[in-house]
């Protein structure tokens, strides 16, 4: 047994697979794109670690692509067989516990073996960024907080991960709506780790809510150093900072970040087609003509009609088949989620079910122009949307979607109190998109007024 950055025992051999393994976790934790690489040289030195190979089931198992879940579940079989080959730790063999929970479609169990984890092991870093992750995919925002704040008072200056942990309180401040602390929380974790990437993008959240683009704005120019070493991570805070343009009314800016940072790479990992499909949408509720940016987006989600990973994911294809009027590939996206939402055993399915189909039905309609339709479906998902996962930020095209269909359907009150609710829950700010329907809310009153007002011929 060696010891690890984080005071951990883990089952390797070699200094050089030990180096490896702490540059994982660092790597990890940074969302670095040299994570992958890290890990494989660990495996390759040790095949026989087990701990190696259950997290990279579950890394495989974030992407959220079909065809990985049996690369996952061949890192299950690998784990275990090496565990039964050489001694691990109670704590490793957790780590395997958790990918054979979520592999029988119970991630809420996969967080819970991390929590025990951290109830005995509460500096292990990556037990609390695997937990943080996981819960993120599920929505649970509360939970996030609960589980970074009790491992919190264990961490010192000392700690080589203490400005992740804190980018992580950084982000779960921010989902359960404490934006002043979740920014200075975030401004401390980049001052004592340069690469938080993660904190970063959660101040620009706070900003988000907050309706302050221009703070924001200023928050990531300058800062392209603490996510140019990012995964696909780095998309995603490109989308940030042109969301903020895009609330200034810049959208050449905007279409400029589309292309050079945000679809510059035709990816298709789900949360690279979630930042595509969303800023699309967005723009076109302001009456942008978005060209044919649509094509690649809807092509690439042709392709993924049959995934059901994630509820999230199939919400944003759907977004880029509409977009893009992929009739049949909308078809047979709903048949299987409707197949899936019967299973429900399988808690993604669950989530297929409720928000999942009422919003898909609302996303189709919208895209039809049946905007009754569309209303009354986003308005019943919009009461469990949480569940869908992802953050308030990535969620709020759904909003936005909600409440453009009930203005346009002619739902003024039913709109006016979403975008009441939306309001308050930025700490009562209002942003250029709220400021825009709130004032076609009361053009239509005005206008049905005036119309009732009109004496008969």
């Amino acid at each position: 047994m060696q010891c690890d950055f984080f005071g951990s025992d883990v089952s390797l051999v070699s200094p050089e697979a030990l180096q490896h393994w702490n540059q994982t976790q660092m790597a990890f934790l940074a969302h670095g794109a040299t994570t992958p690489t890290h890990l494989g040289a660990v495996l390759t030195q040790e095949p026989d670690f087990a701990l190696g190979h259950a997290v990279k089931g579950l890394f495989f198992l974030m992407l959220g692509r079909r065809e990985l879940t049996q690369t996952a579940c061949d890192a299950f079989v690998t784990a275990g067989s090496a565990a039964s080959r050489i001694q691990i730790t109670p704590r490793e063999q957790l780590y395997v516990d958790a990918l054979g929970a979520w592999l029988g479609g119970k991630p809420t169990q996969a967080v819970e073996k991390m929590e025990q984890v951290l109830r005995s092991h509460p500096q292990d870093s990556l037990a609390m960024k695997i937990s943080h992750a996981i819960r993120f995919i599920l929505g649970d925002a509360h939970g996030m907080r609960q589980s970074v704040e009790a491992v919190l008072p264990t961490y010192d200056p000392t700690h080589p991960a203490q400005g992740y942990l804190l980018g992580c309180h950084s982000f779960a401040l921010e989902e359960t709506g404490e934006y002043g602390r979740a920014e200075t929380a975030g401004r401390h974790a980049l001052s004592l780790t340069g690469d938080d990437a993660w904190g970063l993008h959660a101040v620009a959240h706070a900003f988000d809510m907050t309706a302050n683009a221009k703070a924001g704005i200023e928050w990531l120019t300058g800062r392209e150093h603490a996510w140019a070493h990012c995964n696909n991570f780095r998309y995603h805070v490109w989308w940030h900072k042109a969301l903020m343009h895009l609330d200034q009314g810049e959208i050449d800016t905007v279409l400029e970040i589309y292309d050079t940072e945000v679809r510059k790479d035709k990816t298709d990992d789900y949360r690279d087609i979630s930042n595509g499909t969303s800023m699309l949408s967005r723009l076109e509720l302001e009456g942008v003509d978005v060209g044919d940016r649509w094509e690649e987006l809807a092509d690439i989600s042709e392709n993924r009609t049959q995934d059901g990973c994630l509820i999230f994911a199939d919400l944003h294809y759907m977004l880029a088949l509409i977009g893009g009027s992929r009739t049949d590939a909308i078809t047979d996206l709903m048949g299987r989620m409707h197949r899936d939402a019967k299973d429900t055993a399988d808690e993604k399915n669950l989530r297929m079910a409720n928000p999942g189909l009422a919003a898909a039905a609302g996303l189709e309609a919208f895209g039809e122009a049946d905007y009754r339709s569309a209303f009354l479906n986003l308005a019943h998902a919009r009461s469990s949307m949480q569940r869908a996962g992802g953050s308030h930020a990535q969620r709020d095209v759904f909003e936005r979607l909600t409440i453009d269909a009930g203005i346009r359907a002619g739902y003024l009150d039913e709109a006016h109190a979403i975008l009441t609710e939306r309001k308050a829950k930025r700490g009562g700010t209002e942003d250029a998109y709220a400021a825009a329907r709130f004032a076609m809310i009361a053009d239509g009153r005005h206008a049905s007024e005036q119309g009732f007002r009109q004496p008969a011929e």
